[in-house]
């Protein structure tokens, strides 16, 4: 891939936005019907109470740092990028193994061999950690210090929750961008809406604990309630830009993209925005999208987060637009699950791979992002409109290509194996020395994986051989049913 041309300072570069972008989540994981069955719930609650079919998930050797040296060095190796053409690398996360050091500088080692004058930090906040990061990197090539090279910016957690009715949606993922000018997929400038508000709705304030302590219903309210303030600010902005042709957002772009806890909410907040296309309307003439909604015509807002006949009517309403706009995203997250930071862009990987560059093509893509405690932005992206075989639109395409494969090629696990994992997890969070137990075998190829914690906690990696996967073998009952931790 050429590196990108250093433009007049005098003026912006063109076309800042996204030009490459990778996607990893684990080989391994649970099938939710039968982690129902496991948990003695009803049958549907995860399937389609939630909308979640499958939920990856890591073992002991798989580390916030793993899936972060995985994606980047995937992302790199993919699109042929020399490690000295990033100025600029930031990664969003909420997963905290060091209360110091960040996981840019462990990435740095990838960069041993190369110029490692390199910009950027660790951004934090719940989920919205990734978005931060990729602003901050487009910041940097529109501002005075952009040296003409590329930003990288990584997006990566790990979702874990205590055994419970919670359990069942997390999962674990990272993505990495690469971010620079002449980009396929264009951020659009000065239509940004954000909301930001203090409250405790999902935080973690247990150091020694990957678990996070929830209050499931405000942190609903609290996402639909950002959704409806960034809608508000973004809705005005596109205005004023030009960009937003008619009053309805739903008629505005070929793509919505929402960071997913479980897919249901992503129905309902698609549905949240023709509530709020609705109540601004004046005069809704109770035609077309808005048939069968007479009996709703002076609700408020505030009075229609948990009412449950607004919603199912609205959601009925905008069904067919959901399946158009929003449903393509969907797939990472219903095959994955909750990934936290890498959630929307998941959604963003998984709409590039079940679409074509020709159906998007010249087309605006809207996207939600939220982080708990809680940040939010409600942003957009235009696709360009080149589409000719050395394009950079098409380069990006065939780079997710194999997206469902990769999906299909994993290894399930039964549920009490992955109860046996989970359990492993919490017993050696931060324990040191040690040595993991967990299995290689099932890694796909290329991956990075924990070797070894030693007695002052430094962190020892290796990574399976790129070339090919390693024999297949299954999970070993004995190492995560009868769990020897190994302490040295």
């Amino acid at each position: 891939m050429p590196g990108p041309e250093k433009t007049e300072m005098s003026g912006w570069p063109e076309d800042v936005g996204i030009i490459a972008l990778e996607i990893y989540f684990p080989s391994q994981y649970v099938d939710q019907s039968e982690l129902e069955n496991f948990d003695g719930v009803s049958s549907g609650k995860y399937t389609i109470g939630l909308g979640q079919d499958k939920m990856g998930f890591c073992s002991d050797r798989e580390d916030i740092n793993t899936l972060c040296l995985t994606t980047v060095q995937k992302l790199m190796e993919r699109n042929k990028i020399s490690y000295n053409e990033i100025g600029r690398l930031e990664v969003g996360t909420e997963t905290i193994i060091d209360k110091s050091k960040s996981v840019k500088s462990v990435l740095m080692q990838l960069f041993e061999d190369s110029d490692t004058n390199i910009e950027g930090i660790d951004t934090t906040n719940a989920c919205y950690g990734g978005t931060a990061a990729l602003f901050n990197a487009a910041n940097w090539v529109e501002s005075s210090s952009w040296d003409g090279r590329y930003a990288l910016v990584v997006a990566a957690d790990i979702a874990v929750y205590a055994t419970g009715n919670a359990r069942c949606t997390g999962g674990a993922g990272a993505v990495a961008m690469l971010v620079g000018p002449n980009a396929p997929l264009v951020l659009d400038r000065g239509v940004r809406g954000t909301h930001m508000q203090h409250v405790y709705d999902f935080y973690k304030p247990e150091m020694a604990s990957e678990y996070p302590t929830v209050d499931g219903k405000l942190s609903i309210q609290c996402y639909l309630n950002a959704l409806d303030k960034c809608y508000d600010v973004y809705s005005r902005k596109a205005i004023a830009s030009g960009i937003k042709e008619s009053p309805n957002i739903l008629d505005n772009a070929a793509a919505f993209l929402f960071h997913s806890p479980y897919c249901k909410l992503v129905q309902k907040s698609f549905a949240r925005l023709l509530v709020n296309d609705f109540i601004r309307d004046s005069n809704p003439d109770f035609q077309g999208i808005y048939s069968g909604l007479e009996q709703f015509k002076d609700i408020k807002l505030e009075n229609t987060y948990f009412d449950k006949q607004v919603e199912s009517n609205f959601v009925k309403a905008s069904q067919k637009m959901f399946e158009l706009k929003t449903k393509p995203s969907l797939l990472v997250s219903n095959q994955v699950g909750n990934m936290y930071t890498p959630s929307l862009y998941g959604g963003l990987a998984s709409l590039i791979a079940s679409t074509t560059p020709n159906e998007l093509k010249g087309k605006r893509v809207i996207l939600f992002s939220y982080g708990s405690g809680l940040a939010a932005t409600m942003f957009s992206v235009k696709v360009s409109e080149n589409v000719t075989p050395d394009s950079a639109l098409l380069r990006l395409f065939d780079s997710l290509n194999d997206l469902k494969y990769r999906l299909e090629s994993r290894t399930k696990v039964d549920p009490s194996i992955f109860d046996g994992i989970m359990k492993l997890r919490e017993q050696t969070h931060h324990l040191a020395p040690y040595r993991p137990v967990g299995s290689i075998q099932d890694l796909f190829p290329g991956t990075w994986y924990l070797t070894e914690v030693d007695s002052m906690h430094r962190r020892k990696y290796d990574r399976v051989p790129s070339a090919q996967r390693l024999t297949k073998t299954s999970v070993e009952q004995s190492e995560v049913n009868n769990v020897n931790v190994v302490v040295h």
